[in-house]
């Protein structure tokens, strides 16, 4: 009888801790998808403002409203944010695609050489090359924009696009080349081994062998390429000074110099929110299209170190 009310204790024990549990689990699944939407709504909600303020008119804006979305909506505001006078959208598109084209080229291909270096070649000193490329993720790249300014304008490359794409071909970002090393460290050298066996050089292998099963990490910098440059403000301000060679970036800043030309007091918001699109939208499509590619990018590139 002893034994029996002993063994009816210890299983209500048991699911009681198991009931426990469970109900820790619930309330933290809760609590995660509360701060997850309390973040989006964060998120969204800006985004949500810009895209509402650049259908309205002036007299919609001037009315209030908050976060309403106008009734009509005025798509034509986007036409007209990009054909206002004074502004030339298409030169900034055409300049920003540009310099894009340029760093994601030469960024993809530089990275991708000396991480295959770093990774799989053997050097005098490689390992000690390798710790000055760590130590130079920690300077900002700020610093640098004075001498490589000199060295431009000594080139008589100032006022082009050049100073935008030629670092990105001589080498790209440290950070860069250590994730696309840390990846390469985590394909099997086996692979490379017997490529090497049936004949095929240091070129094959890497873009035969390494390049195709490095996809994931790819097409990680090329989103950090990408949108880094997109929203780029800084470099574009130093190196350029002709309008027609601006950037977005600049041209929504010309834009809005051009508004408040006037009197200080005539910024249309709603054509500054459209014309902002331009700067928002393609970058967030990038993102939500190749997000997989980047999730895998990053987690794989850190595996092996």
């Amino acid at each position: 009888m002893a034994q029996t009310v002993s063994g009816v204790s210890i299983t209500k024990r048991v699911g009681s801790k198991g009931n426990t549990r469970a109900l820790r689990h619930t309330l933290g699944v809760v609590l995660t998808y509360l701060v997850l939407t309390v973040g989006a709504i964060t998120v969204l909600v800006p985004f949500y403002s810009q895209i509402a303020t650049s259908l309205k008119d002036a007299g919609q804006i001037a009315a209030g409203g908050g976060l309403s979305f106008p009734n009509p909506a005025h798509w034509h505001n986007y036409i007209d944010a990009f054909t206002t006078p004074g502004t030339s959208f298409n030169y900034y598109f055409l300049n920003t695609i540009l310099i894009e084209i340029g760093q994601l080229s030469g960024t993809l291909l530089t990275t991708t050489m000396a991480a295959y270096a770093f990774a799989r070649l053997q050097a005098p000193f490689k390992d000690q090359l390798f710790f000055l490329v760590l130590a130079l993720i920690a300077v900002p790249g700020v610093i640098m924009l004075i001498p490589q300014y000199f060295i431009y304008t000594k080139l008589h490359l100032t006022d082009t696009l050049w100073p935008l794409i030629i670092p990105a071909w001589l080498g790209g970002a440290p950070s860069f080349i250590f994730l696309l090393r840390q990846f390469f460290l985590g394909v099997p050298g086996e692979l490379g081994e017997a490529a090497v066996v049936d004949g095929a050089g240091t070129m094959t292998t890497l873009f035969r062998i390494y390049v195709p099963l490095a996809k994931p990490a790819l097409a990680a910098v090329a989103i950090f390429v990408f949108i880094g440059q997109w929203h780029d403000f800084l470099a574009p301000l130093i190196y350029l000074s002709n309008e027609h060679h601006f950037t977005l970036t600049l041209g929504i800043n010309q834009f809005v110099a051009n508004q408040q030309s006037g009197g200080g007091q005539s910024t249309t918001w709603n054509l500054l929110q459209a014309s902002s699109m331009a700067i928002v939208l393609p970058p967030l499509l990038v993102f939500l299209f190749f997000q997989r590619f980047f999730i895998e990018g990053i987690t794989l590139g850190g595996v092996k170190g």
